[in-house]
């Protein structure tokens, strides 16, 4: 009985150091800046590090907020004639819910081939009938790392991916869950400011190829051909990439393209993050880039979030950053959920990732990065506004905060490899 229980604990121990254990890659050294965004060494850096290669004649629109994307993706849905591919993390019941349950059932019905991939954990509100209702229409529907002896050492690893991709040709991404709290023009405190992308062109070939590495975890089934991958269209001007990392393979890929990104940062940085709690090397680097005469701006949430701990491990990280010179803003009308960094007005991140270590070194992540100034210009002038909404925290600000606050920042802290 003693050697059972021995067995067990030993293996209940392994199991849960497994989940707290991140991918092999780990990068521990100050990069240097060796030369800015705008070189054309920066995107072959990009390109071949990263990979995919960034790909020009792309077309990417921007869209805030539920008023402006759910519309969007809905028509797209609706308007699919061979296939539909859909990851995303979180999918709530409630009217949006039901509405892409709808579209995507109606779909399949009509002889449209659906593949749905929900993460597990994140899916857990959705209601079971809405799911029963899409699968007995046809829509195929997968659950990523579900709660089964066979998954229980990757529990920890999520999909955090938002991924739509309809006939293989127009495709979405960036920071909005399937959820009520997601509708509307963040007019309040209930409706939440988000931001995602429509695209178009090559890139949505690597959407399609990030959905497609999750789908064959989940089921192991290959979809390819031309319903999927058609002959790419060039609708536009912007060179692109998407990109994908993970635990299992390409770990460190997203922090390496923040850390790149950021050192190679020129004139201003500007990052929006819904979480954000940087490590030892990040604050470095943001610190760097301050001493090489780089504006630093951050737009972060303020008292409306969702995830207090994550907020106050966040503000125990801003020291050495406000000493810097680091600009930090708290966005104030509603909970802020924008992923998006913009580099001396020309290089442009956007999609699922936040600046923590839970999307660097835990989650399943894909990004787009854009580098065409147009685009980049009508993220400046979004996240201008989105400045315009918040409050300015000063060194003194963050120094006077009671106390008890420092103590419960500082322990909260602690945590942050799994936040």
């Amino acid at each position: 009985m003693t050697l059972f229980l021995t067995v067990v604990l030993t293996v209940a121990v392994t199991l849960i150091a497994l989940n707290f254990v991140t991918g092999e890659k780990k990068i521990d050294k100050k990069l240097q800046s060796l030369y800015s965004v705008s070189d054309p060494q920066f995107l072959r850096s990009m390109g071949s590090l990263l990979g995919p290669a960034l790909r020009d004649g792309n077309r990417i629109t921007g869209l805030s907020n539920g008023d402006q994307i759910f519309p969007q993706m809905l028509a797209a849905i609706r308007g699919a004639q061979k296939t539909i591919t859909f990851e995303t993390y979180i999918y709530w019941s409630g009217s949006i819910g039901t509405a892409f349950a709808d579209a995507l059932s109606e779909r399949a019905r009509g002889a449209v081939k659906v593949h749905v991939l929900l993460d597990w954990v994140g899916t857990a509100n959705m209601d079971a009938d809405m799911l029963k209702a899409m699968e007995t229409s046809g829509v195929e529907v997968k659950k990523y790392h579900p709660l089964r002896w066979y998954n229980l050492a990757r529990m920890n690893n999520r999909t955090h991916r938002k991924l739509l991709v309809v006939d293989g040709a127009l495709g979405f991404t960036g920071g909005v869950g399937i959820a009520d709290p997601w509708l509307g023009h963040a007019e309040d405190r209930e409706h939440w400011r988000d931001s995602h992308y429509r695209v178009e062109g090559p890139a949505v070939a690597q959407l399609q190829a990030a959905f497609m590495d999750n789908w064959m975890k989940a089921s192991g089934e290959v979809l390819h051909g031309d319903e999927y991958f058609p002959r790419e269209t060039l609708p536009g001007q912007a060179v692109a990439q998407v990109f994908k990392s993970s635990p299992g393979e390409g770990s460190e890929s997203v922090r390496l393209m923040y850390l790149l990104s950021i050192a190679s940062a020129r004139s201003h940085l500007r990052i929006a993050a819904a979480y954000f709690v940087p490590d030892d090397l990040s604050l470095a680097t943001l610190v760097a880039a301050r001493e090489r005469g780089v504006t630093v701006e951050v737009i972060l949430p303020g008292m409306k979030n969702d995830a207090g701990m994550t907020r106050k491990a966040s503000r125990s990280r801003w020291g050495d950053l406000l000493r810097a010179g680091v600009l930090i803003y708290e966005y104030q009308p509603t909970l802020y959920h924008c992923k998006i960094m913009i580099v001396d007005d020309v290089w442009v991140s956007v999609g699922s990732t936040n600046f923590d270590s839970r999307s660097f070194r835990l989650n399943d992540e894909a990004n787009l990065n854009v580098f065409d100034r147009d685009f980049a210009d009508t993220q400046i002038q979004v996240f201008d506004a989105d400045k315009r909404k918040s409050t300015k925290v000063s060194l003194e600000m963050w120094q006077s905060r009671p106390w008890t606050e420092k103590l419960t920042d500082r322990a909260a802290g602690l945590l942050r490899s799994q936040l």
